[in-house]
Parts: C-alpha cells; structure tokens; sequence
C-alpha cells in the first residue's frame, strides 16, 4: 500500500455522449460490454426546471448531471457538501461568442451569456438548484486541471475531515478557439470524496504528492481513450479505469516536478464482500 495519505470515494457520476452512466461507463472500461453509440447530444438534469434545462449552457448540464449522480449513488444531500469544480477552459462556446460579439457589435452582448462566461458559472448554478450553502471552489490548471482540481479536494478532505463534492468537466471548442484550444465532445465526472471509511464508502483511495512520476498506465487507459478522446479533461479516465477495476494504482503530473500518485483500493462490508 502506498505512504501517504487515505480518503474514501461514496460516490461517482459519469456523463459523455457514450458513456452516459457511471453503470455503463464501468461495465465499458472493464471490457465486459463494447462502447456505446452517442446517445445524447447532452444531459437533462433534473435540478433545473424545465426552463433553465433548456437554456443552460452545455457546461452546466454537464457538471450538474454528474454532480447529481455522485451525490445520489453516495446518498448524500446535495446542499451538505463543499465542493470544488475543475474545468480547463470553462465554457468555450460561450467564449467564442463574447469574442465574436465584442468584436461585431458589443452593444449586443447578451446580459445571460455574460453572466454565464464566468468560470465558477457551473458552480454557481449548483449552489442555486440544490440550495447549498456550503463553500465552493472553481479550479483551472490548463492541461493539468484534473488533477489540480482533484488534489484541492483531496486536501479539503484531509484538513477539513469531512466531505467534498469533485466535479470536472469540458467541452469542444467552437470557431476559432478550435485552432488554439485542443478539446472535443463533452465529458464529465464528479466524485463525494469522505475522510472517513463510512458505510456508503465503496473504493479508498491512498493517494500522495512527490517529485514527478511517470504516467502509470493500463491496457484500459489506452483501450478507453477513445471514449473521451480530444476532451479537455479526458485525463480522468485513469482514475475511472481503476475505479471501475476496484484496484489500481494511476500518477498525474501537477506541474514542473510534482505528480499526485493514486492507488485505488476497494472497501468490503462486513460480510466480507466488495461495498
């Protein structure tokens, strides 16, 4: 088991066109069923009112899907937990039309898409849905926000000993930030991260900070990379790959010198079976 640090994941959500469950991703990355066909050009999450589900930028739909189904598979209320959101870019669409209208015709800069361009908006409408009024944190670390964003958790959980909602996501770029800005599709996945081997806790996850490691890689990762291939956040995978395996271990690099290590490891109830 690796030194370090220890925390206890209750609960995952997954959502892209082809993975559109955190079940189906699973049985997907295990190799025990074949990759689906894009169902779904986006999510609908239920926390919106018919309205704004309609309205909400894909950046929104996304994070909020994943968000609900961590929370729900962790059985825990949504508006109880800190959470931290970790985007590359934030909302590329929404960028390539401020730019495109600033440039145009600024008078016609839309009140709603300003409002939306902001890279905590996500967690802002979270906050507003589930009524949480607990802290939030927006993270973006360019190509290493996965595992900045997760490494923020991770260490909320370990000073604050309670526990924390992860949330990560990206989408395609659109007009010209596709020539400057390397993301495609849509993708999301949002971890309840706890500091306590509770009875909703399925999976502990050792995890430590160190000088920079080579990629731990699996068959699965490059197998599955096609999966979220392009996306900005597709990094995620390794961790989803051995989550779904319930064991494993997977390294990020965190900038110059410094990698965040992970070994997954799952918990088993009382009988002696996988949680």
């Amino acid at each position: 088991m690796m030194a370090g640090h220890t925390a206890y994941i209750e609960g995952i959500g997954v959502w892209s066109p082809v993975l559109p469950s955190w079940d189906e991703a699973s049985r997907i990355l295990r190799g025990e069923t074949p990759p689906l066909q894009e169902s779904r050009k986006r999510p609908s999450p239920d926390l919106l009112p018919p309205n704004e589900r309609r309205r909400a930028p894909d950046t929104v739909a996304v994070s909020l899907e994943v968000a609900s189904k961590a929370c729900s598979h962790a059985q825990r209320d949504p508006a109880s937990l800190p959470s931290v959101f970790a985007s590359t870019h934030g909302d590329l669409a929404i960028t390539d039309y401020m730019a495109e209208t600033l440039a145009q015709a600024p008078e016609l800069i839309s009140p709603t898409k300003f409002h939306n361009s902001v890279h905590n908006a996500a967690a802002g409408y979270w906050a507003i849905a589930t009524g949480c009024m607990q802290p939030y944190t927006a993270v973006s670390a360019s190509h290493l926000s996965f595992a900045n964003g997760l490494l923020e958790a991770l260490v909320q959980v370990h000073c604050d000993n309670a526990n924390v909602l992860y949330v990560a996501y990206d989408i395609e770029a659109q007009g010209p930030l596709a020539s400057v800005v390397n993301s495609t599709g849509r993708f999301g996945c949002a971890l309840v991260v706890n500091s306590r081997p509770t009875a909703q806790a399925k999976f502990a996850v050792h995890w430590n900070t160190g000088a920079a490691a080579k990629p731990i890689e699996s068959t699965a990762d490059t197998q599955c990379a096609s999966l979220v291939a392009g996306n900005a956040m597709a990094g995620a995978i390794s961790l989803l790959d051995r989550l779904a395996r319930s064991e494993g271990r997977c390294a990020y690099a965190l900038g110059p010198g410094l990698s965040l290590e992970l070994e997954v490891e799952t918990m088993k109830n009382e009988s002696g079976s996988a949680a």
